[in-house]
C-alpha cells in the first residue's frame, strides 16, 4: 500500500502496533518481520495471513498445543552451511538437529484431521517436506549434547581407546609418586592439579629442588611449585599428543559431516522460515486475543462497514485500566463514500478518524482488528491522512499553505481505491475564503470516487453534504446538559459545535454571547441552533429506542420462557401417559404370566387326577372367570344407575340386592337367617347378610 506521508504510520499509531508485535514475537525472524510489518494490496495475501492468525487464535483460545516452542535463530549457521568448505561446531549442529525435530514435531502435528480443520496454517508448510536423512546423518555423528561419537570414525576410535588407556597409565604413575611424596612431607596439596594441559604436584617451594622433574610455575604466594614429576613426562606427552590427534579426526569428522549437510541447505533455510513463520503467526495471534480481535469479511473492493469498532491502543489501555471503550460504526461504501463528521472539539472526531485508518492498515497487514464479527473491508491501494498542524520551517509553509499543499497531493493522485483523511479541511485561512476552498476539494474528491473522512466546523460543508451525491453527514453526540461528549457517531445529520451553549455553561458574561450573537449571521445562528436542538432530541429518541428494545428483549424472554414451560408440561404429561400405559401393560403380563403358571398347574394334575370332571370344571373357571367379572361389572353398573342402597333391616315386601352377583327382587317371607326373595319369576333362599335393602330411584321428566 502506498501511503502519504511518509510520517502516516506513526501519526495513525501503526508504528506502536508493530511494536507491540515485536514484543510477542520470540524469534529473531519474527521480530524483524513484525518491525517490517508489510500492508498487503492482494486480497489473496490478506485472506491467507487473516485465515492463519484467525485459525492459531482458536488454538490459544481452545488451550490446544501447536509445537512451535522451539526458539531458534539459525540464519549464519544456515549460510555457513552454504559455503564451501566452512566448518560447523559441535554447538551449532546441536541448533541444526533441534530445527529439524521441530520440523518433525509440525509435520506430525497436522495429520489428516487437522490439516483439513487448520488448512491456512498446514499452508504454511505445504510447499516443502520433512526429510528424515538429516536427524539420521546427526544421529551417526553426534549425541544429543553435541559431543562426537566415538564410532563417529574408526581411526576416532582408536584413538579414544588409547587415549583411555594412556589416561589410566598415567593416573596410577601418579597416584603412585603422590603417595611417596606425601609420606616424606613435600606435597603442599596432595590433590592433582593441571597446569598448561599437563598433570603436575603442588609441591613445597623450599622443597621444588628435591623432586625431580619440569617446573611449570609457582603459586601468586610462591609458596607453592607446580612440578610435572620426570616418571610421569613421557606419558603426559602421549596423552597431549593423543588428545591433540583427537581434536583433528573430530575437527574432521564435523567438516565431513558440513559438507554432507551442506546438500540440505536451502531445505533447512525453508524449515528455518516456516518455523519462524509460524513463531509469527503466534505473535500476531497473542495480540488478536489481547484486544479481542475477529476475523471481518473481506471485499475485494473499495468499501469499509465497521460494526462497534474499537481504537486498538485505547482498547488495550483501558483493558489495563479496567475501563469500557465506546465502539464506533462506520460505513462507506457506493453511494456515501465521504463522511464529513463535525460536533464540538474534543468529542472524537480525530480519534474516530484515526480508528477506520489504523484498522484498514491492521487489516491489509494480516492482523485480526477489534470490530464486530458482521464487519466488511474492502482492500484499498493507497492511503492518504492529513492530520494536525504540518507547518514546515524547513520549506517556509504556514499551516495553510501545507494544508493546501497536501490537498494539491490528494487530488492529483486520488483514485476509486483510495482512504483518505483529513482532520479540520480548510483550516488556518479565513473561513469564508476557506471554506470555499474546502467545497472544491471536497467535490474533486467525490468525483474521483475516493473514499474518506473529514472532520470540520466549518457549515457550508455541512450544507453541501446534503447536496452532493456521495457526501454524508455526521456528527459526534454532545450532551448539552452536562456538557461532555458521549463519544459516539451519529451519521445521516450534520452535527452543532455547540460554541453559546459551552460558553454559557462555563459563565462567560452574558452581555458578551448575546453581543457575539448579533455579530453572527441570522441564518447561520437558527441553523446551528437547529443542529443543536435536532440533536438533543436525537439523543433522546435514542434513549427511547434503547428502552424500547430492552422491553422488547425481555418480553422475547418471558415469551422463550413460557414456551418451555409450556412444552415441560406437555412432555410431563406425555411421560403420565406413558407411565399408565406401561401400568397396564405390566399388569397384563403379569397376569398372563399368572395364567400360563395356572395352565401348567392344572396340566399335571389332569396327568394325575383320576377324576377328569374336576380338572374340566377348574379349567373353566379359571378361563372364564375373568368373563364372568366383566359381566357382574356391566350388571353392577346397571343396577345402581336405578336403585339406590337404603340398608336397614330386611322386611317381607322390601326390594332388595344381592351383594354377590348385583340382581334385585323383592322379599316374600322371612325364614329365620334366610329370606325368600322372587328374582324375577322364580324364588329363591338367600342369606339375609348377603342382602341389602334398596329403593328404586325417581326420575325426573
Amino acid at each position: 500500500m502506498r501511503v502519504f506521508p511518509e510520517s502516516a504510520p506513526v501519526q495513525l499509531e501503526f508504528d506502536k502496533i508493530k511494536t507491540i508485535l515485536a514484543e510477542r514475537s520470540k524469534s529473531e525472524y519474527a521480530k524483524a518481520k513484525a518491525n517490517d510489518l508489510r500492508i498487503h494490496t492482494v486480497k489473496d495475501l490478506i485472506d491467507t495471513a487473516l485465515k492463519q492468525t484467525h485459525e492459531y487464535k482458536q488454538l490459544l483460545v481452545n488451550g490446544m498445543y501447536f509445537p512451535n516452542e522451539v526458539v531458534l535463530n539459525l540464519s549464519r549457521e544456515i549460510k555457513l552451511l552454504g559455503i564451501p568448505g566452512a566448518v560447523l561446531s559441535s554447538e551449532q549442529f546441536v541448533s541444526i538437529r533441534r530445527l529439524a525435530q521441530s520440523m518433525q514435531s509440525i509435520f506430525r502435528w497436522f495429520d489428516a484431521e487437522r490439516k483439513e480443520a487448520y488448512p491456512a496454517l498446514a499452508g504454511v508448510v505445504s510447499g516443502t517436506h520433512y526429510e528424515k536423512k538429516i536427524l539420521e546423518m546427526l544421529g551417526e555423528v553426534l549425541d544429543e549434547n553435541g559431543a562426537v561419537l566415538d564410532n563417529a570414525s574408526e581411526e576416532l576410535r582408536n584413538i579414544r581407546l588409547d587415549l583411555y588407556r594412556k589416561r589410566n597409565e598415567l593416573r596410577r604413575a601418579f597416584d603412585r609418586i603422590v603417595q611417596k611424596l606425601n609420606k616424606e612431607g613435600y606435597l603442599a596439596d596432595i590433590e592433582e592439579s593441571f597446569l598448561n594441559g599437563r598433570r603436575v604436584l603442588a609441591v613445597f617451594a623450599e622443597q621444588k629442588r628435591v623432586v625431580k622433574g619440569i617446573l611449570h610455575g609457582e603459586s601468586d604466594t610462591r609458596r607453592t611449585a607446580f612440578i610435572e614429576p620426570e616418571e610421569t613426562i613421557g606419558l603426559n606427552n602421549d596423552v597431549f599428543s593423543l588428545e591433540h590427534e583427537e581434536s583433528r579426526e573430530v575437527y574432521r569428522i564435523l567438516r565431513e559431516l558440513t559438507a554432507q549437510l551442506s546438500v540440505y541447505a536451502p531445505l533447512l533455510s525453508t524449515y528455518y522460515e516456516a518455523v519462524g513463520e509460524y513463531d509469527f503467526i503466534e505473535a500476531r495471534a497473542r495480540l488478536a486475543a489481547e484486544m479481542n480481535g475477529e476475523y471481518p469479511l473481506i471485499n475485494d473492493r473499495s468499501h469499509v462497514h465497521l460494526v462497534n469498532a474499537c481504537h486498538p491502543l485505547l482498547y488495550l489501555y483501558n483493558k489495563r485500566q479496567n475501563k469500557p471503550v465506546i465502539p464506533v460504526s462506520v460505513t462507506l461504501d457506493d453511494k456515501s463514500r465521504i463522511l464529513v463528521i463535525s460536533g464540538p472539539n474534543a468529542g472524537g472526531k480525530t480519534v474516530t478518524m484515526k480508528t477506520v485508518g489504523l484498522l484498514q492498515m491492521m487489516v491489509q497487514s494480516g492482523l485480526l482488528v477489534p470490530v464486530h464479527p458482521a464487519s466488511q473491508m474492502g482492500v484499498f491501494k493507497q492511503l492518504m491522512i492529513h492530520i494536525g498542524d504540518t507547518q514546515s520551517l524547513e520549506f517556509e509553509l504556514s499551516t495553510y499553505s501545507a494544508h493546501l499543499k497536501n490537498m494539491k497531493h490528494f487530488i492529483e493522485h486520488a483514485n476509486g481505491r483510495t482512504l483518505f483523511f483529513i482532520d479540520e479541511l480548510g483550516s488556518g485561512s479565513d473561513p469564508d475564503l476557506g471554506g470555499a476552498f474546502a467545497e472544491v476539494i471536497m467535490e474533486e474528491l467525490a468525483r474521483k470516487h475516493a473514499y474518506g473522512i473529514v472532520t470540520t466546523h466549518y457549515l457550508n460543508l455541512k450544507v453541501m453534504a446534503n447536496k452532493v451525491p456521495g457526501i454524508m453527514n455526521g456528527a459526534m453526540a454532545f450532551d448539552e446538559k452536562t456538557l461532555m461528549p458521549l463519544y459516539r457517531l451519529i451519521t445521516g445529520k450534520p452535527g452543532s459545535s455547540y460554541t453559546f451553549s459551552i460558553a454559557e455553561r462555563i459563565g462567560l458574561d452574558k452581555r458578551l454571547i448575546e453581543r457575539a450573537r448579533e455579530l453572527v449571521d441570522e441564518d447561520h445562528f437558527r441553523l446551528d441552533k437547529l443542529l443543536n436542538r435536532t440533536e438533543q432530541e436525537l439523543q433522546v429518541v435514542q434513549k427511547e429506542k434503547g428502552e424500547l428494545n430492552r422491553l422488547l428483549k425481555e418480553n422475547q424472554q418471558l415469551k422463550t420462557e413460557m414456551e418451555a414451560v409450556l412444552i415441560k408440561e406437555k412432555h410431563l404429561q406425555q411421560v403420565e401417559l406413558l407411565k399408565q400405559q406401561n401400568k397396564i401393560t405390566e399388569d397384563r403380563l403379569v397376569y398372563l404370566k399368572d395364567m400360563e403358571r395356572k395352565l401348567k398347574q392344572i396340566v399335571l394334575e389332569w396327568k394325575k387326577a383320576e377324576d377328569k370332571n374336576k380338572v374340566v370344571k377348574e379349567i373353566q373357571h379359571l378361563l372364564f372367570n375373568k368373563k364372568d367379572k366383566q359381566v357382574v361389572n356391566k350388571l353392577q353398573k346397571k343396577v345402581e344407575s336405578r336403585y339406590n342402597e337404603v340398608g336397614g333391616e330386611v322386611n317381607v315386601g322390601d326390594k332388595v340386592k344381592m351383594k354377590k352377583n348385583h340382581q334385585v327382587g323383592e322379599v316374600l317371607e322371612i325364614r329365620g337367617k334366610r329370606a325368600v326373595v322372587k328374582i324375577g319369576l322364580l324364588p329363591m333362599q338367600v342369606d339375609l347378610e348377603n342382602l341389602v335393602v334398596v329403593k328404586e330411584k325417581i326420575t325426573e321428566e
